[in-house]
């Protein structure tokens, strides 16, 4: 096995390196609830457990400047070696950790998407967005005032709960259907989201897109109702029509024209698309901003799916090197322009692709950065094996999926902390991702390279084990919290009835501000200085 020496930088150049604006990627390799306790701000969550699996995605440039970090460098060195194997050749660790980070001087920030979250408070402060609080939108429903509401959020978010009589349309599609979910123009608009963030982002975007009716951002969200002791509703499957009308796409494109124009959205053209795929200085993502299902149609070679709304609330969950070229398209004009000059605001280098999705551009595929080694057992076999107790099971599915249910017996483990094994005995492996049981028994491998037994993943994974009628259990307490690193109690709880996480959660929200310094308020150009550049 050929050596490997991980190159360290200290936190005081890695401070320069982000603000010296070249490309770089930086990422915390701890897991998701790990993470969210404290991270840099320009942290992308990559969890060592899907570390092959995600990097290809976030990073696809091989030889970009990548930083990695932890706690105390420890599993960030790990990582570094993994990166190595996959032939990314400048790599470096975080000396120290975030405990290094910390102890010279710089912050770290609690939470989840905090570049994007940050922005939009500091686009209400910019715009002045207008907001109406949840007390005076619950009387405007009692009076029974022709009031819209439009829930930001994707689908799946809008169907846990939601402001009764809204309308599910996540942000990157309002420009594109507004008129025909509000076709009044007199009607007032209010959007909403869980917290602050799409709720003034939905809200300017309709305002900054010229839409003449009276719009407002609902003040905190559905935990802002929830916190007035208002109603919420569950399940709800009011949602934006499907086909949008010609007249509607003609009006907005206008706008949306109108908008890119206001802010400088650069367009770039296949041929100088197709001259960036090639280029090896610079990485460059392509992302279709549609729906779901319009990206589940048909897209173009290369690109990733990257829904308009989130696109802009969780900016790092697709985008994983800073100061890389963004392009973005739609097939209509509308909805690509408008996520663009909101990117470009958030301080990316992002422009729309000319044509869209006819513009027969393409990327390279990307090659996965995780082998196919495991042999499958089917649910009958591991029955049997099970019964004449010959197998050990370790179920590697997100700790929350194993509290609540999993096969009678299985233990549950992590890839960052394998677990001790038995002396003997085959193992199986019950996973929702192959790729996350193929990593985890690779790493064992090489941490007990004498050990000759046979590791197998459940084909189906545990939801042919349930479908079979076979004994499963619940442990609402295994493992319990402190093991539970791959989970975020602070973002989650506060939509399981718990009113201190909901505060606790807005307050991070607002408070996020005043954790900034000069270096990361100044990355954002907001407003005017969006076109400064």
């Amino acid at each position: 096995m050929t050596s490997f020496t991980p190159h360290f930088v200290p936190p005081a150049l890695l401070k320069e390196w982000l603000h010296d604006g070249a490309e770089i990627a930086v990422f915390d390799v701890r897991e998701h609830g790990q993470y969210g306790e404290a991270h840099l701000f320009y942290g992308v969550t990559l969890p060592y457990s899907r570390l092959e699996l995600d990097i290809v995605r976030l990073a696809p440039r091989r030889d970009a400047r990548i930083v990695v970090y932890d706690t105390d460098q420890s599993v960030a060195v790990l990582a570094a070696q993994r990166l190595d194997a996959l032939g990314y050749s400048d790599v470096y660790v975080l000396e120290g950790g975030t405990q290094a980070w910390q102890a010279a001087g710089f912050t770290l920030f609690a939470g989840v998407n905090v570049p994007s979250k940050t922005f939009g408070e500091l686009v209400e402060m910019a715009y002045h967005t207008p907001r109406v609080t949840a007390r005076e939108l619950a009387a405007m429903r009692e009076r029974g005032d022709n009031v819209v509401i439009l829930d930001g959020r994707p689908v799946n978010e809008y169907l846990k709960m939601t402001i009764p009589s809204s309308i599910c349309c996540p942000n990157g599609e309002l420009g594109y259907r507004i008129r025909d979910l509000v076709p009044d123009t007199t009607t007032p608009i209010v959007v909403n989201c869980a917290g602050r963030t799409r709720s003034i982002i939905g809200a300017q975007t309709l305002i900054n897109l010229g839409i003449p009716n009276p719009v407002m951002a609902l003040e905190n969200g559905t935990q802002g109702w929830y916190l007035e002791d208002l109603p919420l509703e569950h399940g709800s499957t009011r949602r934006y029509p499907d086909a949008v009308s010609p007249a509607s796409v003609t009006q907005m494109r206008e706008a949306s024209g109108a908008l890119a124009e206001r802010f400088a959205v650069p367009e770039v053209d296949a041929s100088t698309f197709a001259q960036w795929a090639t280029d090896t200085t610079r990485t460059v993502f392509l992302c279709d901003v549609r729906t779901p299902e319009e990206y589940a149609a048909g897209t173009l070679p290369g690109a990733q799916h990257t829904p308009g709304g989130q696109l802009i609330q969780a900016t790092d969950q697709y985008v994983g090197v800073r100061h890389a070229r963004v392009v973005l398209f739609d097939n209509d004009g509308v909805r690509a322009p408008i996520v663009a000059s909101w990117l470009r605001q958030l301080g990316h280098d992002a422009y729309v692709l000319r044509d869209g999705l006819n513009s027969g551009v393409s990327l390279a595929a990307t090659t996965p950065g995780v082998a196919t080694a495991l042999p499958e057992i089917d649910v009958a076999t591991l029955k049997t094996a099970l019964a004449d107790g010959s197998v050990t099971v370790i179920d590697v599915r997100p700790s929350m999926s194993f509290r609540r249910e999993h096969a009678t017996g299985a233990q549950w483990a992590i890839r960052p902390r394998l677990p001790k094994l038995p002396a003997s005995g085959n193992v199986v492996l019950i996973a929702d991702e192959r790729g996350v049981a193929e990593l985890f028994v690779a790493d064992w491998r090489r941490e007990n390279a004498q050990d000759t037994r046979t590791f197998s993943v459940l084909a189906g994974g545990f939801k042919a084990w349930a479908a079979a009628g076979l004994p499963v259990e619940a442990t609402p307490d295994s493992p319990p919290d402190a093991d539970c690193i791959d989970y975020l109690f602070f973002v989650h709880d506060r939509h399981d009835g718990n009113k201190a996480a909901a505060r606790q959660y807005l307050a991070w929200e607002t408070g996020l501000l005043a954790q900034l310094d000069e270096h990361e308020r100044g990355a954002f150009r907001i407003g005017d200085a969006a076109v400064a550049k």
